[in-house]
């Protein structure tokens, strides 16, 4: 799975957690591991104009998504003449998404993650406009996102409980890497 990630916005972004994000939530839906996403990061200005252009709204909003192809869940990654399906284009404002993070009372990379998440479901053809589509999608969003977390956490447990370990070993002399260390008696 290709994801490119280009920040344009002038605030600095740790990209690598919104590529990861992306990907999780990508292996959540099953997504054939031949897809392509590109992720823009944009100034207030630039999403204005997206937004008048595309949506006929005025001023920025959090986020916007730009789909390339149709989706085709059913392709498989082996089967003949398939190519790498096109998502699109996910488009992220920080700024935007740092005052909604204060009214929300979350973080700005809390909000970035949902957002980017949200615009994953829209490239996949997930829409809000009516109720149910509404709790269809935000639920879907949200349980996606508490597993992303869920994971990142257990891999922080897990980094550190490794570090932890290469320290202990350390102190008792049994950090070499294999085949460095004396050779065995025999």
């Amino acid at each position: 799975m290709t994801i490119e990630i280009a920040n344009e916005s002038g605030v600095a972004v740790p990209e690598e957690t919104i590529v990861s994000v992306a990907r999780f939530a990508l292996d959540k839906m099953n997504v054939s591991q031949l897809a392509e996403l590109s992720i823009v990061l944009v100034d207030l200005d630039v999403m204005a104009d997206l937004h008048e252009r595309w949506m006929d709204l005025p001023g920025p909003t959090d986020v916007m998504s730009f789909p390339m192809d149709e989706y085709d869940s059913a392709r498989r990654p082996d089967s003949a003449g398939s190519g790498p399906a096109l998502l699109g284009d996910i488009v992220l404002c920080p700024a935007f998404a740092r005052d909604q993070a204060k009214k929300a009372g979350h973080s700005t990379l809390d909000e970035l993650h949902l957002l980017t998440v949200h615009g994953v479901l829209h490239l996949l053809g997930y829409d809000h406009a009516e109720p149910e589509e509404e709790r269809e999608m935000f639920g879907l969003q949200n349980r996606i996102l508490a597993e992303y977390r869920e994971a990142r956490d257990e891999a922080e447990r897990a980094k550190a409980q490794r570090s932890m370990d290469d320290k202990v070993l350390g102190a008792v002399g049994l950090d070499d890497e294999p085949g460095t260390g004396p050779a065995p008696a025999n």
